[in-house]
C-alpha cells in the first residue's frame, strides 16, 4: 500500500480531524482542575527542592506531562464536548496512566474491545461513530479500516511521533530496511512499523550487536529469524534485508541506546562495504523525541545528588518511566516504581515494580530519621499525581514508623 498517499487522501477529508474545535476555553478549567498542582508549582518556584520536618524531596527539573501528551488529552477532552451524544471509540489508552485513561472512561470514551486472540475487536464500530487515535499513534492498517467504515477520526498522534513515520516513508522510499529501536509489541513501534516495507525490531544494543555480527559474518539464518520472528516484517531474509538499513526509534527509548545501535550499525556497513559507498547502505535522522530526552538528561543529573532513594511515577507499561527507572537502578540507588499514590501504604509500606519484574510489596521502605527522596514521573503522568505521592510521603514520616 501507498502509506503516504493513503494518509494525504485521508487528511483531506472532512472525517479526519487533527486540531481542535474551537472549544479550547471550554476544556482549560477542567484540565487544571484534573491535573495540575499547586503543590508541585511550588516546589518548582522553589528550585525544585522542599523540605518538611525529616524529608527532603528533590524533584527532578523535567518530569510530567509532556506538550504531545497534553495535547492529546486536550483533543479528546474537546472531541467528547464536539460530539455529546455520539458514541466514542479510542483505539488504545491515550497515554499510559490509569487515571487519565479512567477519566475517560468516566466521560463515556470507550476502548476498543479484544477478541480471544487478544487482537483488537473494530466489529463494534459502526459508520458515523467517533474514534480517538491515541498519543502514540495507530497503524495504517486501523486508520484505513476506520476510514472505510466511515467513522469520524480524532488523531491526536504525537508530532514527534508522525517524525519517525516519515523517517520510515524515507527508508522504503529508498529501498532500506527500517532498523527499529523499540518494543515489538508497543503500541507505537506497531504504527512505525506499519509503514515500513522491511524492518526488523532491536529491543537494545545487545540485540543489535547480534544483527550486527550477522551483517559481518553471517550466521544461522533459522536461528536469527526464531530470535526475531514476531519483531521483523513478513518475509524478512537477514542475507538480504541487511544490505542497506535505515534507522529508527520508538520515541520513549533511552537516548543514549539509540545513539549507539545507530553509531553501531554505521561502524558495522562501513567495515562491510567502505566508507566511499556508506551513504548506499546506511540512512539516519534525528527522531529522539525532546520532551524524552530533557527527562533523561533531567534524571541524570538528579541521581548524581545524595539521595536516599527514588521514587518514579508514572504507569507500569510506560516504556518511558520504565527508562527513567533504569537510570536510578543503574546508579545503585533504591527506587520504587509506581503508578499512583495508592501504592503507599497503610503504614509505611509499599506496592512498586521493580525492574523487568512483577509488582512487589515492601515494608518499612521509608528509612528512619531524615531522609532526601528524589522524585520524577514519566510524561504520561499528571502533576497532580505527583503531588498526591509526595502528600503521602510526608504523611508516614510525620509520625513514629515501625523498627524492622
Amino acid at each position: 500500500m501507498d502509506t503516504k498517499a493513503f494518509k494525504r487522501s485521508l487528511a483531506s477529508s472532512d472525517q479526519y480531524h487533527r486540531k481542535g474545535f474551537g472549544r479550547e476555553a471550554e476544556i482549560t478549567d477542567l484540565l487544571q482542575l484534573e491535573y495540575q498542582s499547586n503543590l508541585v508549582q511550588q516546589i518548582r518556584q522553589q528550585g525544585y527542592r522542599l523540605q518538611r520536618g525529616d524529608v527532603t524531596i528533590r524533584l527532578a527539573e523535567a518530569f510530567g506531562f509532556c506538550w504531545g501528551v497534553e495535547r492529546a488529552i486536550a483533543l479528546a477532552y474537546e472531541t467528547r464536548q464536539q460530539f455529546p451524544s455520539e458514541r466514542i471509540w479510542i483505539t488504545n489508552e491515550i497515554i499510559h496512566n490509569p487515571s487519565v485513561n479512567q477519566n475517560l472512561k468516566e466521560m463515556r470514551v470507550e476502548f476498543i474491545p479484544l477478541n480471544s486472540q487478544g487482537q483488537k475487536d473494530f466489529s463494534v464500530v459502526g459508520s458515523g461513530d467517533v474514534v480517538v487515535l491515541p498519543a502514540f499513534g495507530a497503524s495504517v492498517q486501523e486508520m484505513q479500516l476506520l476510514s472505510q467504515k466511515g467513522c469520524i477520526i480524532m488523531d491526536t498522534t504525537c508530532p514527534w511521533v508522525s517524525k519517525v513515520w516519515n523517517s520510515v516513508e524515507k527508508h522504503k522510499k529508498g529501498s532500506y530496511t527500517s532498523i527499529i529501536h523499540g518494543k515489538y509489541k508497543h503500541e507505537e513501534t506497531i504504527a512505525t512499523s506499519s509503514y515500513a516495507d522491511k524492518y526488523l525490531v532491536v529491543l537494545n544494543l545487545t540485540e543489535a550487536e547480534y544483527v550486527c555480527n550477522y551483517i559481518l559474518h553471517g550466521g544461522d539464518r533459522d536461528e536469527f529469524l526464531a530470535k526475531f520472528r514476531s519483531a521483523c516484517s513478513p518475509h524478512f531474509d537477514p542475507d538480504t534485508d541487511l544490505v542497506q538499513v535505515g534507522i529508527a526509534n520508538q520515541t520513549t527509548m533511552l537516548k543514549g541506546e539509540t545513539e549507539q545501535i545507530g553509531k553501531l550499525f554505521e561502524r558495522t556497513l562501513m567495515r562491510k562495504y567502505g566508507p566511499a559507498v556508506l551513504n548506499q547502505h546506511f540512512l539516519s535522522f534525528n527522531t529522539i523525541c525532546d520532551a524524552t530526552q530533557e527527562r533523561q538528561d533531567a534524571m541524570f543529573q538528579l541521581v548524581e545528588e545524595p539521595l536516599d532513594l527514588m521514587v518514579v511515577i508514572g504507569g507500569f507499561n510506560s516504556s518511558n518511566t520504565t527508562h527513567l527507572q533504569e537510570i536510578s537502578v543503574e546508579r545503585g540507588i533504591p527506587s520504587y516504581h509506581i503508578d499512583s499514590a495508592q501504592r503507599i501504604g497503610p503504614g509505611n509500606r509499599v506496592q512498586y515494580k521493580p525492574l523487568n519484574c512483577d509488582l512487589e510489596a515492601l515494608d518499612n521502605w521509608l528509612p528512619a530519621g531524615p531522609i532526601v527522596v528524589g522524585i520524577t514521573s514519566g510524561a504520561s503522568t499528571p502533576d497532580k499525581v505527583v503531588a498526591d505521592v509526595m502528600e503521602k510521603i510526608f504523611e508516614l514520616k510525620a509520625v513514629p514508623m515501625a523498627v524492622s
